[in-house]
């Protein structure tokens, strides 16, 4: 009798000891799913605005930066392009650095890819070679035969140095040799030079020196209006800055010692716009002026008019104010004394 119930006991601990092990695994199991999801977690970072843009005559690249929401330096970056930021209009800039690029959508789903392919020794038409252009304009040259060599030419190449548009810089006339007949041993035609920057001359605007002033982002700011704020700060706005309101003609002030960058209408939804560079960090953007009084490239003050205020992309007269740190719009409170 002892032996049976020795076999009992085994029996019986064998099968608790079982269901401890089938309870620890069901744990587990259970746990486990939801456990570990390091992907689900992850948030990316925001990407560029990526794509491309043609520069037209006005531009500069601190507006193409401002109009794309990015800095400056990096758009200089990513296409290579040194100070003092020379561009031209016609021009393609990248708006995102390489490997970043949106590849279009019929590439993912072309019917060529499902295609048989063609049979050896045949020539494919539908696709061009890899280093044929996707577009190209015919011209009389591709119908008619060569006439007689014209005379020398001159090329004007507009170019935008700094902060002068297109249309703002005189190019130099440089005269092309026409190559002789034989062309083999005809010389390159030596590359047109590049004006020289003029250094920035101070604006011929009145300067209001009295009024507060606050250190911030080691930049003396001032109130560039003395109207009341109609709207305030808001990240998510279209067109994100304050807006301070007054009557058509009302000065508008620099907000702190800088450059002119920018003096235009070129930027749909500011009227009459005027940016100005403070340091490679801070710009700051002045909209819906009804004149502009400053000049790209000019050097101006803190309390110096660079505009009057009016009503040009707006229902009413107002200053539209912005403050760009390293690209980004901030919050212009932030940064201008107490009011």
């Amino acid at each position: 009798m002892i032996r049976p119930l020795a076999l009992a006991g085994v029996l019986s601990a064998a099968v608790v000891l079982a269901g401890c092990d089938v309870t620890r695994s069901s744990v587990v199991v259970t746990r486990s799913p939801g456990g570990y999801a390091p992907t689900h977690t992850a948030t990316p970072s925001p990407a560029p605005p990526g794509g491309s843009y043609r520069v037209m005559k006005g531009d500069t690249l601190y507006s193409i930066a401002f109009r794309n929401k990015v800095d400056f330096r990096d758009l200089a970056s990513w296409n290579g392009i040194a100070s003092p930021y020379t561009i031209w209009p016609g021009q393609d800039l990248r708006l995102s650095p390489q490997g970043h690029e949106t590849k279009p959508a019929p590439s993912h789903a072309a019917p060529v890819v499902v295609a048989a392919p063609p049979p050896s020794g045949s020539t494919p038409h539908a696709t061009p070679p890899p280093t044929q252009p996707a577009f190209q304009s015919v011209t009389e040259a591709d119908v008619a035969p060569p006439a007689v060599p014209a005379p020398a030419t001159t090329t004007n190449t507009p170019v935008v140095v700094a902060g002068k548009p297109a249309e703002s810089v005189v190019p130099v006339p440089v005269p092309v040799p026409v190559p002789p007949p034989g062309g083999a041993n005809a010389s390159a035609p030596v590359p047109s030079p590049v004006p020289a920057p003029v250094e920035n001359p101070p604006a011929a605007t009145p300067i209001v020196t009295s009024g507060a002033s606050r250190n911030a982002g080691g930049i003396a700011w001032r109130w560039p209006a003395d109207g009341t704020m109609l709207k305030k700060f808001s990240s998510s706005d279209a067109i994100p800055g304050i807006e301070i309101g007054g009557k058509a003609g009302d000065p508008v002030r620099s907000a702190a010692d800088g450059v002119v960058v920018y003096s235009g209408n070129g930027l749909v939804g500011y009227g009459e716009l005027v940016i100005i560079k403070h340091s490679d960090s801070f710009l700051s953007a002045y909209g819906h002026n009804r004149k502009r009084l400053v000049k790209e490239g000019e050097k101006v003050k803190a309390g110096q008019a660079v505009a009057e205020m009016g009503s040009s992309g707006a229902t009413r007269d107002e200053l539209q104010f912005q403050i760009r740190r390293d690209g980004n719009p901030v919050d212009p409170l932030q940064y201008l004394p107490a009011k």
